[in-house]
């Protein structure tokens, strides 16, 4: 009988062992691929660095990195196309992931910030009320990322782009914004959108697409000193891809039209 009962409690033991190892192996062959994916997706190969980040989604399902980074893939990619219906697909499935990526940690910055992020593409290709409702949605979540992170470069970008979008509403939409909103749109300026792309630039400064937009806000403020400035610092970054150039292209366009006024 003691004999029976030593072994049925190796084969507890065994039972309970195995699926420890397993997870380990998988553990373990996820890191791989995380460190896979972030090496594709530092040389700015974003297509083949997803493929990897959702390989590990399909087996690891609550594995908070890969879902984090899927998400700031798809916005980016999602972000390339012209055709409204692929933006559309990229978009709806950056926002998926984002939420399964805030629900499993909703106070770290990456999780409110590709939260920020997806919200805020899927705004801009919405209707005039969603828009503006996402729009306003996306403050919430970059407060709670830079609460979280102050140093997030993306989150000070994109509340950058919050502040200069609400601050330049037009009037039909300032009215529906004060309407749903209370009027939030009121407090914002670009003063408060140049601040803060500036600590975006601060925290990352070999963007360029921060630059750009900066530039942008000083022109619309008429700070032309402050948009050349900028700008001859956006066309002297050492620039990778196609987007980059493309991005560098419009600030050399934009510095040649400042610069014959």
């Amino acid at each position: 009988m003691k004999r029976l009962c030593k072994v049925y409690l190796i084969i507890f033991l065994l039972g309970l062992a195995c699926p420890v190892v397993k997870a380990d192996g998988n553990s373990s062959e996820n890191e791989k691929l995380l460190q896979q994916a972030e090496k594709l997706l530092n040389n700015y190969k974003d297509s083949e660095a997803l493929l990897l980040y959702e390989q590990i989604i399909a087996t690891s399902a609550d594995n908070y990195e890969a879902l984090c980074k899927a998400s700031f893939l798809h916005s980016r990619i999602g972000d390339r196309y012209t055709d409204e219906t692929q933006k559309s697909k990229h978009f709806a499935i950056a926002r998926e992931y984002a939420q399964k990526a805030y629900d499993l940690n909703p106070k770290d910055a990456e999780s409110n910030y590709v939260m920020a992020l997806s919200i805020g593409c899927q705004a801009m290709i919405s209707g005039p009320k969603d828009k503006l409702a996402g729009i306003n949605q996306v403050k919430t979540f970059l407060d709670a990322a830079l609460a979280s992170n102050s140093h997030h470069a993306g989150a000070w970008h994109i509340l950058g782009r919050w502040y200069f979008k609400m601050a330049n509403l037009n009037f039909a939409e300032k009215a529906a914004s004060k309407f749903m909103f209370g009027g939030v749109c009121e407090e914002a300026t670009n003063t408060d959108a140049a601040n803060a792309i500036e600590n975006a630039i601060k925290y990352s400064p070999e963007n360029i697409r921060y630059y750009y937009d900066l530039a942008c806000v000083y022109e619309e403020m008429k700070d032309d000193s402050a948009c050349i400035a900028t700008l001859e610092k956006a066309i002297n970054l050492n620039l990778q891809t196609k987007e980059e150039l493309e991005i560098s292209r419009r600030c050399k366009l934009l510095l040649h039209q400042k610069k014959k006024i």
